[in-house]
C-alpha cells in the first residue's frame, strides 16, 4: 500500500461558534469552576470572545480582587475539564454543532496534502470534550495549540506549526496554514501568528466586520464547500 501524501496544508479550526456551540452550557461550567477554585461565587465575567482560557480566568479573577497564580489557574483547569465531562449529555442537548460543520470536516479529510488540527483559546482537555461531544472524526489534536500552551494567543499558531511539522515531517508557513475561525481577534492571532484566515461570520461578528478586520476569505456559514475549499486553496 502506497504511503499517504505528506500534508502541504495546515488548517487550524476555532472551536467556540466556528464548529460549535455549547448553548450556555460553557458559561456555567465555567463559573462552577471559578467558584471551586477560588472560593467564591462568580459576580461577574470577563469578555471571553477569542480570548485564551488563561486570560480569561485572570481578568475574571481580578473582578473580583483575587490574585492568579499558576496553582490557582492550574486548580480552576482541573475544575473545569471536569465539569465539561460531567456535562456532555447536557452540552449535546443544548449546544449543537454548527450548519455544515461535519460535511465540512468530511470534506477536508478527503482532500490530498492537508491535515487537520484546533487553535483554541480553550484548555486542551475541555476542547477535546466540547469536539468529541459532537464530530471531532478528522481532526489531530495532536497538530494543534491550546489556550494551556500560551495564554498569548498568536503565538498558538507557531505551536501548532511546529507539532504539525513533527508529526508530518514538513514545513508549515503563513503561506500553508489557515485559521478559519469566527471573530476580528482569530484574525489578528493568524497575521500576528504566521497563517492566512478564513472567517465565518457564524458567531457575533458579521461578515462585514470580518472583512473590515482583514480576512482573506469571509464566509457566511460552513454550507458553502466550494467556498470553504477556495478559501484554503
Amino acid at each position: 500500500m502506497a504511503n499517504p501524501p505528506t500534508p502541504v496544508r495546515l488548517v487550524l479550526w476555532d472551536v467556540d461558534h466556528a464548529l460549535i456551540e455549547t448553548g450556555g452550557v460553557g458559561r456555567e461550567v465555567f463559573a462552577d469552576a471559578f467558584a471551586q477554585a477560588v472560593g467564591r461565587s462568580m459576580e461577574q465575567m470577563a469578555e471571553v470572545s477569542g480570548r485564551t482560557e488563561p486570560d480569561i480566568f485572570r481578568e475574571t479573577a481580578e473582578l473580583h480582587g483575587v490574585d492568579v497564580t499558576e496553582e490557582l489557574f492550574d486548580a480552576f483547569s482541573e475544575h473545569l475539564a471536569k465539569g465539561y465531562r460531567d456535562r456532555v449529555q447536557e452540552m449535546q442537548r443544548r449546544g449543537r454543532a454548527l450548519p455544515g460543520a461535519a460535511e465540512a470536516l468530511a470534506a477536508l479529510a478527503e482532500e490530498s496534502g492537508l491535515v487537520q488540527s484546533v487553535l483554541t483559546g480553550n484548555i486542551r482537555a475541555v476542547a477535546e470534550t466540547k469536539l468529541a461531544a459532537f464530530d471531532d472524526e478528522h481532526l489531530d489534536f495532536e497538530a494543534g495549540a491550546y489556550g494551556s500552551d500560551d495564554a498569548v494567543r498568536p503565538r498558538l499558531v507557531a505551536i501548532a506549526q511546529q507539532r504539525a511539522a513533527t508529526r508530518y515531517k514538513t514545513v508549515f508557513d503563513a503561506t500553508t496554514t489557515i485559521l478559519i475561525g469566527n471573530t476580528p481577534s482569530d484574525i489578528t492571532t493568524a497575521h500576528q501568528g504566521g497563517a492566512r484566515v478564513v472567517a465565518v461570520a457564524s458567531g457575533k461578528s458579521s461578515a462585514a466586520e470580518l472583512r473590515s478586520a482583514g480576512a482573506e476569505s469571509v464566509l457566511t456559514d460552513l454550507c458553502d464547500l466550494d467556498r470553504l475549499l477556495a478559501g484554503l486553496a
